[in-house]
């Protein structure tokens, strides 16, 4: 990592719509860079973005285009979050088991990782629902 970069805070409020997804990458990606994190590291960060922001998409607003979503980034020099929030409907990632990825691989499913994905991505993924009337996910890649 580069030399540390001065905390941050930026917002990115967005429709719900699958076309913004690339918008939302390339918010992720030039804060990760901004932030000093490597290529790879920068990668993985988007992935894990990527897959919340098509979970909200996919199952809170059941792709309906008209719903709102922020995506806050925050670095203060030990760590990178951000912080999705949308207002659709409520998720228990409690329900989600672990998956077999043998069993995935051999049923030749697509689909269903983005929970697992997200948390071998990032050092740490917290979900809370229903703070000021909205759903959180909370990404956090730790700087080292």
């Amino acid at each position: 990592m580069s030399e540390k970069t001065k905390p941050f805070e930026k917002e990115l409020i967005i429709k719900s719509s699958t076309d913004n997804l690339s918008v939302i990458r390339d918010f992720a990606k030039n804060a990760a860079k901004e932030s000093g994190f490597s290529d790879d590291e920068v990668g993985k960060i988007v992935l894990a973005v990527d897959e919340a922001c098509t979970n909200v998409i996919k199952h809170a607003y059941k792709y309906a285009p008209e719903g709102e979503m922020s995506v806050k980034i925050i670095y203060d020099t030990s760590k990178f979050s951000i912080v999705i929030s949308d207002e659709g409907a409520d998720f228990d990632p409690g329900l989600i088991p672990e998956p077999n990825l043998k069993e995935y691989h051999k049923q030749k499913r697509i689909g269903g990782l983005g929970m697992f994905l997200m948390k071998k991505l990032m050092d740490e993924v917290i979900y809370r629902e229903k703070v000021n009337n909205k759903n959180e996910v909370i990404l956090v890649k730790y700087m080292v």
